[in-house]
């Protein structure tokens, strides 16, 4: 007699294109503005600033650039777990034309797989997620370098949780 529950199917979840307004309350999307910026190096190069605050010191915390090298995902991909960094934010920015999907929920308690959003970037986006974030592991869609720029300190500052229904991201280009 087989006593195991049935499972419950994985929740589809949409993917949409990553704008900032969309993304807007899971932190900021990093691309490059339209229009000019601050003249510099002699007029030799423009400047913009992205991000004017990547909140990485709290408890003594200190910025860290990273290189992560992704390999591509397979989809569709099964949402099982979410992480946060409730002291510092984390910044993920491909070197290149690389897309990536960011599964993300609202900064609190561990979310239901129903609480879940997910974009696709464009190749040339990156993100900063605001500290407390929920987020999956990066889901590289092409292989590749990405920086991320990310708080490292005494504190670890990686909070998981799991889902017992999960949800399932099937993104197809």
């Amino acid at each position: 007699m087989n006593d195991a529950a049935p499972r419950a199917a994985p929740m589809p979840l949409a993917v949409q294109s990553l704008t900032p307004q969309a993304f807007a309350p899971y932190g900021t999307v990093i691309e490059a503005p339209s229009g000019a910026g601050r003249p510099i190096n002699g007029g030799n190069a423009q400047r913009f600033d992205l991000v004017s605050d990547l909140q990485l010191g709290t408890a003594n915390g200190r910025p860290m650039l990273a290189l992560f090298r992704a390999e591509a995902r397979r989809f569709p991909h099964q949402v099982t777990e979410m992480e946060r960094h409730a002291l510092g934010s984390q910044t993920f920015v491909p070197l290149g034309e690389r897309r990536f999907v960011i599964v993300v929920a609202p900064a609190g308690e561990p979310p239901a797989a129903g609480a879940l959003a997910a974009f696709i970037t464009d190749g040339l986006q990156g993100v900063t997620l605001a500290p407390g974030t929920w987020h999956h592991a990066l889901l590289a869609v092409d292989a590749g370098d990405f920086v991320v720029v990310e708080r490292a300190g005494d504190a670890v500052d990686c909070d998981t949780c799991t889902f017992a229904a999960p949800a399932m991201v099937d993104w197809k280009s």
